[in-house]
């Protein structure tokens, strides 16, 4: 690994060492497994084409996988790409400078946890319970206000600005047929998904020799409505009937997966899908992701859960990664079967 890449980690990523041609090698192998990956004929995830959306295939999708891959969704190649090229840009500066670039703008830089966790808390881990990931967190009603003085800095607001208009369409195209096969009525449709809300993770996945020894990101399931991510490389794993599937590589698709607010929406009809990512031992892997939420203090009204605000679940979640190291979810707001059967007691 070239010194440049290593002062772009930060340091808790520093500590392997890769010879150069240890490294080159590493970089042929990763292509050959992409060709092989992307080669391979049987994809057994959902589609679902945003050009003429099947209704009865979405809800078999939302209740047997929640998650499936939008093909024909719209989203411009060139925007992506330049999207693409403009996030391996800013990831390949110093560390510290991109600690720098982001002091001043709603942008947050983390690495080593999740965004919700500080990634200071990443210091005191071991590197077997790091995650091995740095990402951009950008919360997209902000952006507008913002005019970075770095010019590479503000071409990439600028591009996922664009993007987030394309991506919140799409969730929005989504979820109206999700509620139209739930019944929801009109201000419920509005209520629960709210374009404002939506904000975009940039991740980067540090090339990592004990890749078969720690996580890129541990299982987990996201508190969202819905996620859209792109991704360059494989990696990206879901559990379907207790058993961890890789979500293949195909270009120019996209892959949507249901959170743990869209379960609550749908009485879990729909299910918020546990998955993963693993790093990788021969190069980076870099993703972008979009997640959108209920609108600011909408409560959630459900047969199984008592009432709740995203912002109630997102307060308990913090609690207890705080104090028990990892996320409960939805399971803290179920009622017990005294409850369900008598919602009012």
């Amino acid at each position: 690994m070239s010194e440049m890449n290593l002062e772009s980690y930060p340091p808790v990523f520093r500590r392997q060492n890769t010879n150069p041609e240890a490294q080159a090698q590493a970089q042929i192998s990763c292509l050959d497994d992409n060709a092989k990956e992307l080669n391979q004929e049987f994809d057994p995830i959902p589609v679902v084409d945003l050009q003429c959306l099947n209704l009865d295939e979405l809800v078999e999708a939302c209740k047997q996988w929640g998650l499936f891959r939008l093909v024909n969704h719209g989203v411009p190649l060139t925007l992506v790409s330049q999207l693409e090229d403009h996030s391996k840009k800013l990831f390949s500066l110093s560390f510290e400078s991109k600690q720098a670039l982001v002091a001043s703008s709603p942008v947050s830089y983390f690495w080593g946890t999740p965004a919700l966790t500080p990634s200071g808390d990443s210091l005191s881990r071991s590197p077997q319970n790091i995650n091995w990931v740095e990402g951009f967190n950008v919360p997209l009603n902000q952006l507008s206000q913002f005019e970075a003085e770095d010019p590479t800095f503000d071409s990439f607001r600028l591009l996922l600005e664009e993007y987030g208009r394309h991506l919140a369409g799409l969730a929005t195209t989504i979820f109206q047929a999700m509620a139209k096969a739930l019944n929801l009525s009109p201000d419920q449709s509005k209520a629960y998904l709210s374009e404002s809300t939506g904000f975009i993770r940039v991740y980067r996945y540090p090339q990592c020799s004990m890749a078969d020894e720690t996580w890129g990101m541990e299982a987990h399931t996201d508190s969202s409505v819905l996620s859209i991510l792109n991704q360059d490389l494989g990696g990206f794993e879901l559990l379907k009937d207790d058993k961890w599937l890789q979500v293949q590589l195909i270009p120019d698709t996209l892959i949507l997966n249901l959170g743990d607010m869209m379960q609550a929406i749908s009485d879990d009809e729909y299910k918020s899908v546990k998955h993963r990512v693993k790093p990788n031992k021969h190069g980076e892997r870099y993703s972008i992701c979009y997640f959108v939420f209920p609108a600011e203090g909408s409560v959630i009204q459900s047969s199984k859960y008592k009432p709740f605000t995203y912002s109630d679940f997102q307060a308990q979640v913090q609690q207890d990664i705080k104090t028990l190291g990892s996320k409960i979810g939805l399971d803290r707001f179920r009622f017990n079967q005294t409850e369900a059967d008598d919602p009012a007691s």
